[in-house]
């Protein structure tokens, strides 16, 4: 199993509108301090254990949503295909954020694309966004203040391209906020595991055994992929 590797993102380059330097969350370059809390959750997300399908890849993290941000891009792969693929982005604001109730907040893209029986389904979006909460809930995470959008787009094949059928791709963009621990900090480690669930789950993948919460989360479940599309 693949363990998650990525970087704090170095801010002591940009400068805001005013033209000051923006506080650096880089602990190699001495440019600024980084929060024990928030190193103690970044160290937690590197050293996560993850199902073998999932390859996980340092990323540039957002540079102006908090003081400090760690990113990591991760794709479900089946051979040389990508069966889908992600980011997600740890942030943290150590004075609080009204908007998020807390000082860490989880932000999310995944995209993969469906299958046609799939993509007909008029309840897709909401059995998508049950797919996100519904691989928290399994284990056994608290979050707060949910945000997102589930957006599905199709594109038909004309002129030299003819021969392709047609596609629909979904796209989950979604953020919350996690429960931070007696420590200040959240669970990352399994908040990164709750996220490659809800990837492999929209890659067509059979879950992985969590324990008896999978029975309790009530999430629908669409007919599975057959696998990525020969063009």
């Amino acid at each position: 199993m693949a363990a998650a590797q990525g970087h704090f993102s170095d801010h002591s380059k940009s400068a805001d509108e005013k033209g000051n330097p923006e506080p650096s969350s880089d602990p190699d370059t001495g440019a600024g301090a980084v929060p024990p809390v928030f190193r103690h959750a970044v160290e937690a997300l590197r050293s996560a254990r993850l199902r073998p399908e999932i390859e996980v890849e340092p990323t540039r993290p957002p540079q102006r949503l908090a003081p400090h941000s760690y990113a990591l891009e991760a794709a479900v792969v089946d051979g040389e295909d990508d069966l889908a693929d992600g980011r997600l982005v740890l942030l943290h604001e150590p004075a609080g954020h009204d908007a998020w109730n807390g000082t860490f907040r989880m932000v999310t893209l995944v995209r993969a694309e469906l299958e046609p029986e799939m993509a007909a389904d008029p309840l897709l979006p909401e059995v998508c966004w049950s797919w996100l909460t519904g691989a928290l809930e399994a284990r056994g995470l608290s979050y707060g203040v949910p945000s997102g959008t589930v957006t599905r787009a199709g594109s038909h094949y004309f002129g030299g391209l003819s021969d392709r059928r047609p596609a629909t791709q979904i796209e989950i963009r979604a953020s919350w906020t996690p429960r931070e621990g007696p420590g200040g900090a959240p669970d990352t480690a399994a908040h990164l595991a709750a996220w490659c669930d809800l990837l492999c789950q929209i890659a067509g993948l059979p879950p992985s055994p969590v324990g008896p919460a999978d029975n309790a989360t009530g999430v629908v479940t669409l007919p599975q992929r057959r696998g990525p599309q020969q063009t």
